[in-house]
């Protein structure tokens, strides 16, 4: 019984306190009408601003303002009188003349009857109402628009999306703000771009990427502006799943005994593949000779003190749960691909001195040069026979890598001509592969004249017989091209004549 007495007098409290506001309110108001007749009756004689109507000396304005700041909506009137002064917000009222209806502390009444709010926030935005509480409710209306800085959020939360390559996927970013924020994609470049400005990618809150590839993967930005503040940017990582890929550095790795060799592949595959090594088709195990390391996406095998058994097939084998690759490499003793270091132009007219230069660790046992005249004119090019040239090199007696040099003078040769060689070089390992095809041009012999030369003789005189012969044609066509031209002249004169 007790129990039920309390909670009935906490439920009678509660009911009366917004009573008791509101008595107070019009205590308040009866009060200041009571005054205010009294003060009137006692100067019915005198004219006085009360007898005359309020009227607003402000106007309503629509008001932007940022989230957090600090906003003044005014209310100046004339006349008021004995009449109540309301600011109102809907059918919530903040003030009755001086007091505090509202409990916002934020919310406050400075100079006279201007309204202040502090630390605006979004649910702020609305219309204000400065109210005369007479019997034509005056009033004047303020709108206020909460301007808010864009945020963002991912979708998913994370930030990261994973797809498969080949397949498509959705990357989302949601953007809150007043005004509503627009959003753009980039994507950022995990490798040296230097200082380069990414470009945008995309516009809008979703960004969908079709057939992707390994080279999809990394991190896509979404940034979002409305003018407001500064943008905001969000990072959503893509991984992209795809079955290992390789490189290799060089497929032909040129080594001797008692050096080194050094085998690299380059491989790429999400989820992590394990990368095994092979020699003719049989798995290596690592050993003091044979270490196998790997940083990042480089796999390295390095074989120290070569040995005749280590020449031979390699191959890199990389796996994970979405297929397998391989590519192979082979480690030779065998000479380097000759490369040729002379100018394709030579100095005479009927020989050629060639050079080139051959990688061996082991002395050169044979040199082999072919070479051969290219027969063109103007509509077509025939290569000529094959002239071939043994070649036997001196003996080196150093064990070190070297490189060899060596040169030959071509001679017969056709003047005003080209040609192309090749060279192929021998150890006791074996021949290396046929270097590229090398063109070499012969000079002009010294009576065949040059067209520079032919239009020098054109426009001078010369004591030679070719120049002569070229002066002799040049003023005969000049002869009759003058005649034309005459012909021409006394014609027309003749035709004007009996016109």
């Amino acid at each position: 019984m007790k129990r039920s007495s309390v909670t009935g007098r906490r439920r009678g409290a509660s009911i009366l306190r917004p009573a008791i506001c509101i008595m107070v309110i019009l205590v308040a108001a009866d009060t200041l009408f009571t005054e205010a007749g009294n003060s009137n009756r006692g100067n019915n004689n005198k004219p006085t601003q009360s007898t005359l109507a309020p009227r607003f000396l402000t106007r309503g304005h629509t008001y932007r303002a940022v989230v957090g700041d600090t906003l003044m909506l005014p209310c100046e009137v004339e006349n008021l009188g004995s009449y109540v002064l309301l600011w109102r917000r809907g059918t919530n009222v903040l003030t009755a003349s001086n007091i505090m209806v509202t409990r916002d502390e934020r919310v406050r009444l400075i100079d006279g009857y201007n309204l202040e709010i502090t630390e605006l926030e979004p649910q702020d935005a609305g219309d204000y109402v400065c109210q005369i509480s007479d019997k034509i409710n005056k009033d004047q209306v303020h709108t206020v628009e909460i301007l808010v800085p864009p945020s963002i959020r991912a979708v998913p939360t994370s930030g990261q999306s994973t797809a498969r390559k080949g397949g498509s996927v959705t990357l989302e970013c949601k953007a809150s703000g007043n005004p509503v924020p627009s959003i753009h994609w980039t994507k950022k470049s995990g490798s040296a771009t230097g200082s380069t400005s990414p470009t945008r990618i995309g516009e809008g809150p979703i960004l969908t990427l079709e057939r992707v590839d390994r080279q999809h993967a990394g991190v896509y930005q979404c940034t979002a502006d409305n003018g407001v503040g500064e943008p905001v940017f969000l990072d959503m990582r893509l991984d992209v799943l795809y079955p290992p890929d390789i490189a290799v550095e060089k497929s032909w790795v040129h080594s001797g005994e008692g050096f080194e060799a050094q085998l690299v592949c380059i491989v790429h595959a999400d989820p992590q593949p394990t990368v095994s090594w092979f020699q003719n088709s049989f798995p290596i195990q690592p050993t003091d000779r044979r270490v196998m390391s790997s940083r990042g996406n480089k796999h390295t095998l390095s074989i120290k003190h070569v040995q005749s058994e280590d020449f031979g097939n390699y191959s890199c084998v990389a796996d994970n749960s979405l297929g397998r690759a391989k590519k192979y490499m082979e480690v030779s003793g065998r000479p380097g691909p000759a490369e040729f270091i002379s100018p394709p132009w030579s100095r005479f007219v009927d020989s050629y001195n060639m050079t080139w230069k051959v990688m061996s660790y082991p002395p050169l046992q044979e040199v082999r040069l072919l070479y051969r005249k290219l027969l063109m004119n103007d509509t077509f090019q025939q290569p000529g026979r094959w002239h071939d040239v043994i070649l036997t090199p001196t003996p080196r007696s150093s064990p070190e890598p070297s490189e060899h040099i060596m040169s030959f003078h071509l001679r017969g040769l056709q003047p005003s001509s080209v040609y192309e060689g090749i060279v192929q070089a021998k150890n006791r390992y074996g021949w290396n592969e046929v270097s590229d095809i090398f063109q070499f041009y012969t000079q002009r012999s010294s009576s065949e004249p040059r067209l520079e030369d032919m239009e020098l003789v054109a426009s001078s005189t010369s004591r030679s017989r070719g120049s002569s012969t070229v002066t002799k044609r040049t003023l005969n066509s000049c002869q009759h091209f003058l005649v034309g031209v005459l012909t021409l002249l006394l014609t027309t004169h003749y035709t004007l004549g009996h016109v």
